[in-house]
């Protein structure tokens, strides 16, 4: 099976090395991988700000690039749920309607494709560390994606699992929010971070990198010891 890579914004500037993670896992459970240099962003920004045009012709060269793969596989809940969910908002010609009603079914985010598509929840890898898990607000609630990545972390040799006390509150990054309403937005990070530290985790995981900026920028302000680690890094580390 061969996936193509969706490689979002973020990831791109800030954290390449988690692409480079997450072809490392797929090629290592027998997915030949493919990157189209030409992508660019999934439209998600200037959807969330109101920017609708912006965002539709976006949202067009995607589908143009990425209609006819067998599999689009993206390390982000975020931009996954974008392109699944929100397009359908978006003022598109028909023809690439009909591409994106095809390709709903045929992209997804790194650990859902694992888990749900490949049926994978252990990779056979090892890592010693105590982690905790932060389910993103799009990974859980638009996605319904909650199990799976706790399975692959669960299956990793070595590693510690600790639930933090209610897992579900959001990080408070949000995207433009966090730029719109700071105060509220660092007093959300702050509470997470504090039930992060709690459970004595070495790592907070998770399965996206904007969650994780938001995060670690705050326990690296505040010189705490855990660090922020996406779950294909760690993954891939684990090999």
């Amino acid at each position: 099976m061969q996936a193509m890579l969706f490689i979002p914004c973020l990831t791109e500037q800030f954290f390449p090395e988690t692409g480079l993670s997450m072809a490392r896992v797929l090629k290592h459970v027998g997915i030949r991988v493919r990157y189209v240099r030409d992508q660019t962003c999934c439209g998600q920004p200037a959807y969330n700000a109101g920017h609708r045009p912006e965002a539709a012709r976006l949202a067009a060269r995607f589908l143009d690039l990425f209609g006819d793969a067998e599999a689009v596989v993206a390390p982000s809940g975020s931009c996954v749920s974008m392109v699944r969910n929100h397009y359908d908002d978006l003022e598109l010609a028909t023809s690439r309607r009909k591409v994106h009603a095809a390709l709903k079914n045929r992209i997804f985010e790194f650990t859902e494709f694992l888990t749900e598509k490949l049926g994978i929840t252990d990779i056979g890898g090892r890592y010693s560390a105590r982690v905790t898990y932060h389910p993103s607000c799009h990974l859980l609630r638009e996605l319904r994606i909650d199990t799976g990545p706790r399975r692959l972390l669960a299956a990793v040799k070595g590693l510690t699992l600790l639930e933090m006390e209610n897992p579900v509150q959001c990080c408070g990054f949000g995207g433009t929010f966090s730029v719109k309403f700071p105060e509220l937005s660092t007093a959300m990070v702050q509470d997470k971070c504090r039930a992060i530290e709690a459970t004595g985790a070495e790592f907070v995981v998770s399965a996206d990198a904007s969650c994780l900026m938001h995060i670690g920028g705050w326990l690296s302000r505040n010189r705490s010891p855990v660090k922020p680690l996406h779950i294909a890094d760690l993954l891939a580390a684990s090999l």
